[in-house]
């Protein structure tokens, strides 16, 4: 199986305040793999460190046999990365066929029709609201637009930061297993950060666990699962 992401000791800092230690990392084709911690544990900046801001200080980032460490962010998607990021960040004021169009920038229509129609397939409910604005849908839906809208332009690595957070339990089954059936049916290569630590540590095939900037447990999905100190920090209470 190949490596289609690998971080070496990748430090990233906010002014004076290191965020990222050391973090070591690879997700490979195909895989989805999860980054599981608390609440400012440095999750959501390992993601943005990623897709080049903040920037990297110390470390290399490999994407597809590139070095994308000191690339500008705008060239790092185009070599077929797409981010949905946490909060959702949709378009408030643009309709959701707008916003899903914003995804496929500088595509052709055509290309971008199609891909619209498998973005419905997998998410029904936008087809239903496609000429509402995105700021009137419900978190759930907006969550959905947000994948949508990464979709939209063919990623080869689809980052996820957050997907569940702030929706109702059946709305996480359902973007869940969307995220699952994207894997299957297409091979799409998935990271997913989340809190939702029991919820995504059964999807994934494999998972790290991030604790103040560093990574200090790796290994299976279900065999993190199953050690007791995962189950005592992250699990308790979170089916």
């Amino acid at each position: 199986m190949s490596t289609l992401l690998r971080l070496r000791g990748v430090t990233a800092y906010y002014g004076a305040i290191q965020a990222l230690k050391g973090v070591d990392m690879e997700v490979h084709e195909g895989e989805i793999v999860t980054l599981i911690g608390s609440n400012g544990a440095g999750k959501s900046t390992l993601m943005m460190t990623i897709c080049g801001d903040p920037r990297a200080r110390d470390g290399e980032i490999e994407y597809d046999g590139h070095d994308i460490t000191r690339m500008p962010t705008f060239e790092i998607m185009r070599l077929g990365l797409a981010q949905a990021p946490e909060g959702r960040r949709v378009f408030p004021r643009m309709s959701v066929h707008e916003n899903l169009l914003m995804g496929a920038f500088g595509r052709p229509a055509a290309e971008a029709a199609d891909d619209m129609a498998r973005v419905f397939d997998l998410f029904p409910r936008l087809k239903e609201r496609l000429g509402q604005r995105g700021g009137t849908l419900s978190g759930g839906e907006q969550q959905m637009l947000a994948i949508g809208r990464a979709l939209m332009s063919r990623p080869r690595l689809l980052l996820l930061d957050e997907p569940s957070l702030g929706l109702a339990p059946l709305v996480v089954r359902q973007i869940f297993g969307a995220i699952r059936e994207l894997n299957r049916a297409t091979g799409l290569t998935v990271l997913l950060v989340e809190q939702n630590a029991f919820q995504a540590l059964r999807l994934a095939h494999r998972g790290y666990v991030l604790v103040n900037g560093a990574i200090t447990m790796a290994g299976t999905g279900a065999a993190l699962l199953a050690r007791p100190e995962i189950r005592a920090a992250y699990l308790e209470g979170a089916r």
